[in-house]
């Protein structure tokens, strides 16, 4: 049970709710290279379990780590800070 603790949250935007029950969400992370001290940003995308299909493109969620939905669905739907206007 101390486990469940340590799952990462990443908050992102989404950028494509084709799928059922599934959403892509992409993450910026900025992060400072360590040779030239200049700060640059990663994006990653992430496939995210949705399971009542309410997510459109342009939320701003919060996400969180969870065991292997599918072959590559790692993370689920904390809750929505931001419905897209």
């Amino acid at each position: 049970m101390e486990e469940r603790n340590n799952r990462k949250k990443r908050i992102g935007k989404v950028i494509s709710n084709k799928m059922d029950k599934t959403v892509v969400v992409s993450v910026t992370t900025t992060y400072q290279d360590p040779t030239y001290k200049k700060y640059l940003k990663r994006t990653r995308a992430y496939k995210v379990h949705d399971e009542n299909n309410e997510l459109n493109v342009g939320d701003t969620v919060e996400i969180i780590e969870t065991r292997p939905l599918s072959k590559d669905k790692y993370h689920r739907l904390n809750r929505i800070i931001e419905r897209a206007k």
